[in-house]
């Protein structure tokens, strides 16, 4: 051992052997994947291996996933499947019927380009924010994630995550029109999105002249209740926030979000929430682990951005108990299982039986990004 390196810890030795086994799934993974289509879940009494198209609000997460891994290798081992993947996904830069471009463009090429820079890239970032950008509603001031009826202006709190697109934008154009989108979009969504403890609705509907019309909870128990999953995009989403736009009310709100989710009483030892912080079934209620990798991750980020030590040091432990809880046999699959997927046990839409205590491509997504920004604060 030369005489600067130190020897790993604990955890860091269980992620080693969790991406080793990420690496062996995604081979699997791609073995069962038909061209054209993205992975989307799995149901393991079926043997059932679901997939979609490029247009989905998840596409991004797959080559996204397979780029970080060969970030975490030696050598790139997914090079041919990430260019096959992108090169299909890039005719989604014009896409204009979706608020998710940050999801499906910027974790694939945004990850790509931030790692080997190119013209190309570039110009598919930009024509994705362009098309973002084009849902913007000035007087409501903020995005339109779903279409619905001409009366409704549906907004979502995981609309949050899609910003960092528009921050690339203006970071790379110098054109601040993306920039000023992005905070007016975070600024609305503070002022309506959240409630007094700092937990967030799931659904807001604006009125053409911005007021509010309805406060729900589309993929949570209740529209009082705290859905997991969307209290980790706000969470998220207001970290990236700050970090791009360096404004203390961001960190704020960041901080805030984060002491309701981890001094929650129905928060469990373990760090992994349940699906709805107000489930009705609560111990027995199911966990999120989709839920829990995206409040890792954005944790191992939130620690390096306020100035209290003492808050510094509780994120961390606490990203690392949530590492330590998901890095086991109880939620990470076993070689050749699981359909490829990395995460057991994500819920995504459990009001309408839908995806169900299964793997999720966005849980593996922020699991081993949780993971690199771990192995990189080493």
């Amino acid at each position: 051992m030369s005489a600067c390196s130190q020897p790993k810890d604990p955890l860091e030795i269980k992620i080693d052997e969790t991406i080793d086994i990420a690496k062996n799934q995604y081979k699997h993974m791609m073995s069962r994947l038909p061209n054209g289509k993205y992975p989307k879940t799995y149901y393991a009494e079926k043997d059932e291996f679901e997939t979609t198209e490029s247009w989905w609000w998840c596409s991004g997460f797959y080559p996204g996933s397979l780029i970080y891994l060969d970030e975490l290798s030696e050598e790139p081992i997914f090079k041919n499947e990430i260019n096959r993947v992108l090169d299909d996904l890039k005719k989604e830069q014009y896409n204009t019927t979706t608020h998710d471009l940050g999801f499906m463009m910027y974790c694939s090429y945004g990850n790509t380009n931030r790692l080997n820079p190119s013209d190309e890239y570039k110009s598919i970032l930009m024509n994705s924010a362009k098309s973002l950008a084009s849902r913007f509603n000035d007087t409501i001031g903020c995005i339109k994630s779903w279409d619905s009826t001409k009366d409704d202006y549906l907004v979502i709190i995981d609309n949050m995550m899609n910003l960092e697109l528009l921050f690339w934008a203006t970071e790379h154009s110098k054109d601040s029109t993306y920039y000023d989108i992005a905070i007016k979009h975070a600024n609305t969504t503070i002022k309506n999105h959240f409630r007094e403890d700092y937990s967030s609705y799931h659904v807001l509907n604006y009125m053409a002249n911005g007021d509010v019309k309805r406060k729900r909870t589309e993929q949570g128990f209740s529209d009082s209740s705290a859905w997991a999953r969307g209290q980790a995009w706000g969470l998220y989403g207001y970290t990236v926030t700050y970090r791009k736009t360096k404004d203390p009310k961001y960190l704020e709100q960041a901080t805030k979000i984060a002491n309701f989710i981890l001094n929650h009483p129905n928060l469990p030892e373990d760090k992994v929430p349940y699906w709805d912080f107000n489930a009705p079934d609560i111990p027995d209620a199911l966990r999120d682990s989709s839920a829990a990798a995206i409040i890792a991750s954005a944790l191992l980020e939130l620690k390096d951005l306020v100035t209290d030590e003492a808050l510094s040091k509780q994120y961390f432990n606490d990203s690392t108990i949530i590492l330590n809880t998901l890095l086991t046999d109880e939620y990470i699959a076993k070689n050749n299982t699981n359909g490829g997927f990395l995460l057991k046990h994500g819920v995504g839409h459990l009001p309408q039986n839908s995806e169900v205590d299964v793997p999720l491509t966005y849980a593996d997504y922020y699991l081993i990004e949780a993971m690199l920004r771990y192995k990189n604060l080493k």
